[in-house]
């Protein structure tokens, strides 16, 4: 059964990859924004336990799943779990190009409008990737990644989706 982890910065293509391994798998995909973050103005993170306690009620109701997310504090808890990890260590060029063309979110965003308020804001945000100091980072990305004993592949470049499942 296939277990997998796909983390990366924000535009990356986790959420694309995942929908496709999902569907070339039958495999049942959470996406760790959905769980991550309270519902307040502005946004805040879950406690890291209440967002665990969820990803392990998910995990102990699936067999065979892939989680996607930027959390490395997350991903961290789910690794012991899984058997194989992806890393979108795409440029940041490539992040930015990829998120200005996301289509709609609606499990995030109430419209594509809504959505597209957020853009400036999430440029930005994916610009610092290399230079942030936290969770989101490509430093704690990298050191996960570096860690991992399992199947992994490191993903540096948009590749078709046919591309990538030749990998797996």
């Amino acid at each position: 059964m296939k277990r997998i982890v796909i983390f990366g910065n924000s535009g990356s293509g986790k959420s694309t990859l995942a929908q496709h391994l999902s569907e070339q798998y039958n495999l049942v995909h959470l996406d760790l924004d959905t769980l991550a973050w309270q519902d307040t103005q502005p946004p805040s993170r879950q406690p890291i336990e209440s967002s665990l306690i969820k990803i392990n009620g998910f995990i102990s109701q699936h067999a065979a799943w892939v989680i996607e997310g930027c959390y490395s504090d997350l991903i961290e808890l789910i690794l012991p779990k899984s058997n194989e990890m992806y890393f979108m260590n795409l440029p940041i060029e490539a992040c930015i190009e990829n998120a200005k063309a996301r289509p709609w979110e609606p499990h995030k965003y109430p419209s594509k409008a809504e959505q597209d308020k957020n853009l400036d804001m999430l440029l930005d945000w994916i610009s610092q990737y290399p230079v942030r100091n936290d969770t989101f980072s490509q430093q704690a990305h990298q050191a996960i990644f570096n860690a991992y004993r399992g199947s992994k592949h490191m993903l540096t470049h948009n590749l078709s989706l046919e591309a990538i499942a030749e990998r797996s």
